[in-house]
């Protein structure tokens, strides 16, 4: 166990279930009450959708999306301890509709373009800054279906991430020092 304890999985086949979360450096777990409200937005995204989780860490987004009935999960993660740690529970739950990457998600992002998503999760440490850069390299590597959703999770005090045009803004919500914003990607440029 570590000091950040555990992860509840709020709703669907795995509801109550609580993972413990190593205790790696900037690691933080989306908390209950964000991933509530995320899910919330989300109520009607999620079923048979195939979602990204760029900056796994705890994977409370990406295990709450694949009980929550979606199609695929792949979570992309570096730190290998925490890879480790992801893939034991993808074992546990059985979850064969979560796929484990160990790589770094700028880097994977910039590689791959074969895979379309409907949905993404970018929540990187908040001290690396890279929110930004994710969803820039998001926006030019193709990998977005039309219409998909794309979650972003910054500090509060930190400048809101640049998109432009090909994204439009669904919804946004300060709530305990971070800010939730949920885009929809609406075209190429």
């Amino acid at each position: 166990m570590s000091r950040h304890g555990q992860i509840r999985i709020i709703a669907g086949k795995w509801r109550g279930r609580r993972l413990p979360v190593p205790n790696e450096p900037g690691l933080r777990p989306t908390t209950d009450r964000v991933r509530e409200t995320l899910f919330n937005w989300l109520s009607d995204d999620i079923a048979d959708r195939a979602c990204l989780d760029l900056f796994a860490g705890s994977g409370a987004l990406g295990f709450e999306a694949a009980s929550r009935g979606a199609a695929t999960v792949t979570m992309i993660e570096r730190a290998r301890r925490v890879v480790g740690h992801l893939r034991k529970w993808v074992d546990i739950l059985g979850a064969d509709n979560i796929r484990i990457v160990h790589a770094d998600a700028l880097q994977w992002l910039a590689k791959m373009s074969d895979t379309n998503f409907d949905l993404v999760f970018i929540d990187p440490p908040f001290q690396a800054n890279l929110h930004a850069k994710a969803l820039n390299k998001l926006m030019l590597s193709g990998m977005l279906k039309p219409g998909a959703l794309v979650y972003v999770e910054t500090e509060q005090r930190a400048e809101a991430p640049f998109w432009d045009n090909r994204f439009s803004l669904v919804k946004e919500k300060a709530m305990g020092g971070i800010t939730a914003r949920l885009l929809r990607f609406v075209a190429h440029a």
